[in-house]
């Protein structure tokens, strides 16, 4: 008789051995693809990182990982919002380097009076530049160029000794910007040549587009306008060629100008305006401007007390960038009109003469 074999010995028995094996395998094979093993991290590595690792896909966060996790991301949206903890760009101290607000528009002063009145802007504007906030002794150029001619206008600067003009024209190194139409007086611009001051008169009715007439004096044919043209539009379809004071400036290359004369009929307030949002009047030592007060000017809107209350408005911006009215020229020549009425023993035109006091002198030093 045969001898039995043992059942682990057959065939079935090992067969059944290896299916088992094979699917436990298959088991920890699922187990493992569907929820890896994260790798510790060194505690200098997390440190380091300054934030919890992501969770394991697939499984549960403890909840007092993720409240760690989500203080982390408070605190770091909190410092960038300006709270104690530092941030990336402290802000400047008080006395810094700090970058210059884009301005708009002027702030308005308040009221005349309590409801807005025709009457007592009218007044308060009027006797405003009529009064002069600061003396100045020395007005005349003609002990300095040596003849008596004199301008049909008098277009009146201050020569004091305490200003910086006087020593820069003795210095030779005074720079006079004049806005104008040729039919007006130059006799100003060729006494400051003559004082040897560099002239530049910007007048966009002459022919060519730079003329220079002896060693200082220079002719542009341009338009200071208080806008850029629209590049959109061709250069052959402007009547001229307007810029902006600031664009000439940095065009021309010079930081500084000692005296501005302005006769723009009736341009002279937007003008201005733009030199004050600009910033660009701080570069000026001294305004002469012709201002005119028949009609509120190009692209002056509203009411007439309006209009008046932006007149003054814009003065007081100049007395808060340190501009002290000096002297008045009222013209009697000119029709006694204020806004179209004849009113106020008011002229239609004012010279009016600011010295910026900032522009002192110092002994052997010219600028501000």
């Amino acid at each position: 008789m045969p001898k039995e074999r043992p059942l682990w010995r057959g065939p079935a028995f090992r067969l059944c051995l290896l299916s088992a094996a094979l699917f436990l395998c298959l088991q920890l094979g699922m187990r493992r693809s569907w929820c890896p093993e994260e790798k510790p991290r060194a505690p200098a590595a997390v440190a380091a990182a300054g934030r919890a690792p992501p969770p394991a896909r697939g499984t549960e966060q403890h909840p007092g990982a993720a409240a760690a996790g989500r203080r982390r991301v408070t605190y770091v949206r909190s410092g960038r919002r300006g709270s104690p903890a530092p941030g990336c760009c402290p802000l400047q101290p008080p006395g810094g380097r700090r970058r210059k607000t884009v301005r708009w528009h002027i702030e308005l002063q308040p009221w005349a009076s309590p409801t807005p009145s025709l009457n007592y802007e009218a007044l308060r504007f009027l006797k405003y530049i009529s009064t002069s906030q600061i003396s100045c002794e020395h007005m005349n150029l003609n002990s300095l160029t040596g003849h008596s001619e004199t301008a049909k206008k008098p277009w009146s600067i201050c020569l004091d000794e305490r200003f910086s003009l006087i020593h820069r024209i003795r210095s030779k190194q005074c720079r006079l910007y004049s806005l104008g139409l040729g039919n007006d007086d130059n006799q100003f611009e060729i006494s400051m040549a003559n004082s040897g001051c560099e002239v530049h008169r910007f007048d966009p009715s002459i022919k060519s587009a730079h003329i220079q007439e002896g060693r200082h004096l220079w002719y542009h044919r341009l338009s200071i306008d208080w806008r850029d043209p629209n590049p959109a539009i061709a250069a052959h379809k402007l009547h001229s060629n307007t810029k902006k004071l600031g664009t000439i400036l940095n065009e021309f290359g010079h930081q500084k100008i000692d005296v501005l004369k302005a006769g723009v009929e009736s341009a002279e307030w937007k003008i201005l305006e733009n030199l004050i949002l600009e910033d660009v009047v701080e570069q000026i030592g001294q305004l002469v401007f012709e201002v005119h007060i028949h009609w509120p000017g190009f692209e002056v809107s509203g009411n007439d007390s309006t209009v008046v209350r932006y007149w003054y408005s814009l003065l007081r911006e100049l007395e808060l960038k340190d501009f002290r009215l000096f002297h008045t020229y009222k013209d009697l020549s000119k029709p006694q009109m204020f806004l179209k009425k004849e009113a106020f023993n008011a002229s239609s035109c004012y010279t009016l003469s600011w010295v910026n006091t900032r522009w002192k002198y110092q002994k052997g030093i010219y600028d501000v």
